[in-house]
């Protein structure tokens, strides 16, 4: 990457990010901020880990999975609709009382659509929630290297009095680097 293809952004007021080098110490520096009271931070990983997750939402399992659900009856109820009433639009005639709306005939174009519309719901949930595209980034999470090699935290919402608290949590739990909220009288 040469300079001129690197976009300045300047820091986010109030933000503070750091560099891990080991999940562990990723993990247990997300610990130690919710413990101590700091629960507005925006975490990056070069792979998608579910110990991240399991520290992010407290063990509840991710909300995308309601993406998939309503995908899903919507889809169902999409797909029995449509063949429905398309059939009792044009219906034929049908020997010895049998059912114009028959489960049995739709249940193979319900099934495929209740696939179909999960997976296009959980695809928009997945973008939606990881936020892509991701033109509105802080500068501190665009950070090349937390899609390389290394985990990002970033706290975002603190006070100046609370920087030096905030970096010794993050040093005594591995981080490699720490940047932001700079104090000023040194």
């Amino acid at each position: 990457m040469t300079s001129q293809e690197i976009e300045y952004l300047p820091p986010t007021p109030g933000a503070m990010k750091s560099v891990f080098p080991h999940l562990d110490c990723l993990v247990d520096a997300i610990d130690a901020l919710k413990q101590a009271g700091y629960t507005n931070m925006v975490v990056t990983a070069p792979l998608p880990r579910h110990e991240i997750e399991e520290q992010l939402y407290d063990g509840r399992p991710s909300p995308i999975r309601w993406f998939t659900l309503c995908g899903a009856l919507f889809g169902g109820s999409m797909g029995f609709s449509v063949a429905s009433l398309t059939h009792t639009n044009w219906p034929m005639i049908i020997p010895a009382g049998k059912p114009l709306v028959s489960i049995p005939a739709f249940i193979v174009i319900t099934f495929e659509s209740t696939i179909l519309f999960g997976s296009l719901f959980t695809l928009a949930g997945l973008l939606l929630m990881c936020g892509l595209p991701s033109h509105g980034l802080q500068s501190e999470v665009r950070d090349p290297r937390f899609s390389d090699d290394v985990f990002g935290l970033v706290v975002n919402g603190l006070a100046q009095a609370d920087a030096q608290r905030v970096r010794n949590i993050l040093n005594d739990n591995g981080a490699a680097e720490v940047t932001g909220l700079e104090s000023n009288n040194g």
